[in-house]
């Protein structure tokens, strides 16, 4: 339910297709450890200036103008705001940030929304950003799991970009780039050694589709549908439903009681803003509930049979159920997660709320670093907190 008109603005042509380096492929992907992994759900769809020479849709919605502020906030297509300002998710830089400020609250790793690989739309950017999501996981020794949006084979047909007759072989091919490029990444999560493959809602392949899809990839993937185990799925994940609220995840938890695998999902709340852009009415809310919505949800999860579990989203910002620090929730939820792991012995003791907030100066100084020596001091800091070396960061960043 989170995707729906996607940018209007024009792909500028350093993002074409061609010139995205793909991730060297590594031998071996590891499997998932016997500690429950923990993973957020990651957008990355944001365009913004400077980084960027236009603000993109997702910051926008062709409604709300970011070059006008009130109080030193831009004009965003959220209800909320993040605390360090709108960003570019091309920006390795925010990148990096938004990695070790997770990686210090517990979270290890990201599910990413990838369009596949067509000059189509935003599709290049996406994949492009996608790309360096990747990049950073594995510099920053973090797990990372792609979530195919196949919503995008009837867009593209539509589009005029692709034949209406075998959208399964445009699916197929695209899963086998992954295969060839991505999940053979160390970062990358597998599942009885087979890749994590998510994909989100049910406005793509019909269920047969995803059936010959499956059956015609040369690698096997370990395959998730959304809230409905598939008939050729090893299980399904989890997501916010507006009507139902946390009643759904009690739902969920009980129809993968016979599943192989399921990934049940924690969120903070979902507060969209749709009707405000003037896109529709919107899809209900869930109230956050002082905290209470995202305590619930994520203790439950936690306390699911599941070896993976997710967290939607990180940074929704259009649909509110970021965990991401924001000018309004601070850093609630990133410390409600450091505490739970931490008290599961999941989590150094080291590790406290402060740390939290380190990421964010690494990323103030980031911006005003003006020389090749500055960089690469910058750089052995966050190889600190990638590696948990927090004394040796703060003394650092001090």
């Amino acid at each position: 339910m989170k995707k729906y008109a996607l940018t209007v603005y024009l792909l500028l042509a350093a993002v074409l297709i061609s010139q995205v380096s793909p991730v060297r492929a590594q031998e071996q992907a590891a499997d998932i450890p016997a500690r429950k992994l923990l993973l957020a759900h990651y957008m990355p769809w944001y365009v913004a200036k400077p980084f960027s020479d236009v603000w993109g849709w997702h910051w926008t919605m062709n409604h709300f103008d970011p070059e006008q502020q009130t109080n030193g906030r831009r004009a965003i297509a959220s209800h909320f705001y993040p605390l360090i300002g709108p960003y570019d998710s091309g920006d390795r830089d925010v990148i990096e940030c938004h990695l070790l400020t997770m990686k210090l609250a517990g979270i290890d790793g990201v599910i990413v929304d990838w369009y596949g690989l067509t000059d189509f739309r935003d599709y290049a950017t996406l994949h492009r950003n996608t790309t360096r999501v990747l990049q950073e996981c594995e510099r920053l020794k973090m797990k990372f799991v792609i979530c195919y949006e196949d919503q995008t084979i009837p867009a593209l047909v539509k589009g005029g970009r692709l034949a209406a007759n075998d959208p399964v072989s445009h699916a197929v091919s695209e899963l086998e780039w992954l295969d060839k490029y991505w999940f053979k990444s160390p970062s990358y999560v597998c599942l009885d050694g087979k890749p994590v493959l998510l994909s989100f809602g049910h406005a793509g392949l019909t269920d047969d589709e995803w059936s010959q899809c499956l059956d015609r990839l040369q690698v096997p993937v370990a395959y998730f549908s959304e809230h409905s185990r598939r008939r050729r799925a090893t299980g399904a994940f989890d997501w916010p439903i507006p009507s139902q609220g946390l009643i759904a995840t009690e739902k969920f938890q009980k129809a993968a009681a016979d599943w192989p695998h399921s990934i049940p999902t924690a969120f903070p709340r979902f507060v969209d803003v749709y009707k405000e852009a003037g896109l529709h009415d919107g899809y209900g809310r869930i109230d956050d509930d002082r905290g209470q919505t995202f305590r619930t949800s994520l203790r439950r999860t936690m306390n699911s049979k599941a070896n993976l579990v997710q967290i939607a989203t990180w940074n929704d910002w259009g649909e509110g159920t970021i965990i991401e620090p924001s000018i309004e929730f601070g850093y609630r939820d990133l410390q409600l997660i450091q505490s739970l792991r931490r008290s599961r012995d999941e989590l150094p003791a080291e590790f406290n709320a402060s740390d939290l907030r380190l990421p964010t100066r690494l990323l103030e100084l980031r911006r005003k670093a003006d020389s090749p020596d500055e960089s690469q001091r910058l750089d052995r800091i966050a190889e600190s907190l990638a590696a948990g070396q927090m004394s040796a960061a703060r003394q650092q960043l001090d």
